[in-house]
């Protein structure tokens, strides 16, 4: 287990400015059985798709795009009519899981994530979403993107992914999770063309050849995603068996694929993931600006769910999850109250939840309140539970 889930952060890197570690991100032991092209993860993008959606923005047809794929939802839906031939031909041939997927250990993994949801719920919420404010790469995108402007909807998005993915059937027919990687990485790709012509991301931007989102930035993410759940399922002994760790692995495997990132820097293993996780996602993490500005919209969306719970409690979990240093980069002012209430009462919580304690706990129906606030929250900003609409975005945020 890495550093920073034994302690909340490692600072030194951090701390010396230690933002490129990625730029020597090897090759793992590739999923796919891949060999290494000798590029470095930072420095591989997504050229083909890149290039189509730079014409489709170029071109005045984002509008239309985002007409033809609105009511393409279902894995199983027929491929929108009406795009540019190049999209087209392009979703003709990435439409599909990778030829490594396995689909026994796809439905396991979503048999465990019915089973886990409660924990993951929270984690991917508070936990990994916070977190994100952090990346600096990250943060700094997210904020100057035209999502930024408008966090509630960013948040819904973002959370609708893993939702997706984590739903009983994600990768089956009757399942979105396909559709929904797609169309992410039909966003990632417009991204990649329209942030760098904004001065004000350009100005604080540290990405090789100013370019955002590269496998090596999603492979972050994926970290501070999937590994760090894993990790704090682990550090909070939550039962799990050895298939369903690996189940629950191979689901992200297929995950980060789908999103365009090479077979050969996706980790074969948890202990890969963790060793990679050590190497690109614990060194970078130090605040931003655009992260404070994040955070606050981000805990601020929970804290309008009004189910009972204080501002403090939240701040108090965040600072449980992700430890002290996350939270005063972050300004989260202290609650001891809530703090020892989340101390005493969140394992015991979990011992219940799991069949290890046999009387309900006394704070039990205020955890189950937290986990209810944060789907509400970033379910569709609370309307919807159903699917969230991801869309091309037509501009960067206004600066004016």
């Amino acid at each position: 287990m890495s550093n920073l889930h034994r302690r909340g952060v490692l600072t030194l890197g951090a701390a010396l400015g230690l933002v490129g570690v990625a730029d020597v991100l090897p090759a793992w032991s590739a999923v796919g059985g891949a060999t290494s092209s000798g590029t470095p993860a930072n420095w591989v993008w997504d050229p083909e798709i890149d290039q189509i959606m730079a014409d489709v923005f170029d071109n005045g047809q984002v509008a239309a795009v985002n007409t033809a794929i609105r009511p393409w939802v279902d894995n199983n839906d027929p491929l929108p009519t009406g795009l540019p031939a190049p999209l087209q031909t392009w979703l003709q041939n990435h439409n599909k899981l990778p030829a490594w997927a396995d689909m026994a250990k796809l439905k396991r993994a979503a048999d465990f994530n019915r089973r886990k949801d409660t924990y993951l719920f929270m984690l991917y919420g508070l936990g990994s979403g916070i977190m994100s404010t952090v990346i600096p790469r990250e943060a700094k995108s997210v904020y100057w993107s035209k999502g930024g402007a408008d966090m509630k909807d960013r948040a819904a998005k973002t959370f609708s992914f893993g939702y997706d993915l984590s739903q009983l059937g994600a990768f089956e027919p009757n399942g979105q999770f396909i559709v929904t990687a797609n169309k992410t990485r039909l966003v990632h790709a417009t991204v990649r063309h329209i942030l760098p012509t904004l001065p004000n991301w350009l100005a604080v931007a540290d990405e090789p050849n100013k370019i955002p989102i590269s496998n090596a930035d999603i492979l972050v993410t994926f970290h501070s995603l999937g590994t760090f759940v894993h990790s704090k399922l682990k550090e909070w002994k939550v039962p799990m068996s050895a298939a369903d760790e690996e189940a629950f692995l191979h689901s992200w495997q297929v995950a980060i694929s789908l999103l365009g990132v090479r077979d050969e820097f996706i980790p074969a293993t948890w202990n890969d993931a963790h060793a990679q996780a050590a190497q690109v996602l614990t060194p970078i993490l130090t605040h931003t600006f655009e992260g404070q500005e994040l955070a606050e919209v981000l805990l601020g969306l929970v804290s309008e769910v009004d189910l009972g719970l204080t501002r403090g409690f939240l701040n108090e979990f965040t600072r449980y999850v992700l430890g002290d240093q996350i939270a005063n980069w972050l300004g989260l002012p202290r609650d001891y109250i809530s703090a020892g209430i989340i101390k005493i009462g969140w394992p015991s919580y979990i011992a219940f939840r799991e069949g290890l304690l046999p009387l309900m706990p006394a704070n039990f129906y205020l955890f189950d309140q937290l986990i209810r606030a944060i789907a509400m929250a970033f379910l569709n900003g609370g309307t919807s539970t159903q699917t969230t609409p991801i869309e091309i975005p037509d501009r960067n945020r206004p600066t004016s």
